[in-house]
């Protein structure tokens, strides 16, 4: 028997999905838990793809652990809690060429990618809807400077450290980026509040003359 989870690294809890999945099996939920917290544990704050393989005779498990999705490396290496969720008008994070190299090294023997040259411009890709920009570009850009070879050095020697200058450039590019990006909500924040206060306005007149006051 298998069943396949999408835990939380480290730090999975009880709960009805997976006892409804291991009920019918007879397995402990408390040792399962257990064994996955463990062999998940170096993935903590990331879903981690997970496979149990039950011996429903036995009632012995196994845990198999997967690599995490692209987009929970990625915001694992740059810090953020979650996608943009308006990836054209809002971006969370200014990654460096050296840190999508890492993501896709520890990636690439799960991705369909004959090498790292390619499984960097999937990594690359997988930055578009998340919102992140790459050495002050866009992901699209960033790709197309790939295919070109503009990286070729970098991931050719397989570097995955960022050197101290460029984290400080690429952090007061994304400062100026945030900033702009702050002003813009609260100024659609202040808009609406107007509208809604217009609204509001209009239809308390228009029970005051419904009614006569």
């Amino acid at each position: 028997m298998q069943i396949k989870i999408l835990a939380e690294g480290g730090a999975m809890k009880p709960g009805p999905a997976l006892s409804q999945k291991l009920g019918p099996a007879g397995i402990n939920m408390g040792q399962v838990i257990s064994k996955i917290n463990e062999a998940t544990s170096n993935f903590r704050g990331m879903k981690v793809p997970v496979e149990l393989e039950i011996d429903s005779k036995t009632k012995e498990f196994e845990v198999k652990v997967f690599s995490p999705p692209v987009s929970e490396l990625l915001k694992k290496e740059l810090g953020v809690e979650k996608g943009s969720g308006m990836q054209n008008d809002m971006k969370i994070a200014n990654a460096s060429i050296e840190q999508i190299i890492k993501v896709a090294k520890t990636k690439l023997p799960n991705l369909l990618c004959n090498d790292l040259k390619s499984a960097v411009k999937t990594v690359a890709g997988s930055c578009v809807s998340l919102g992140i920009l790459i050495e002050n570009k866009s992901p699209v850009e960033v790709e197309e400077e790939i295919d070109e070879g503009k990286y070729d050095k970098e991931i050719s020697n397989e570097i995955t450290e960022t050197p101290e200058e460029k984290k400080k450039e690429l952090s007061e590019f994304f400062s100026k980026i945030k900033s702009i990006q702050d002003k813009k909500l609260k100024a659609a924040k202040a808009a609406k509040e107007a509208e809604d206060a217009k609204k509001e306005a209009k239809a308390a007149r228009a029970e005051a003359t419904k009614t006569g006051k």
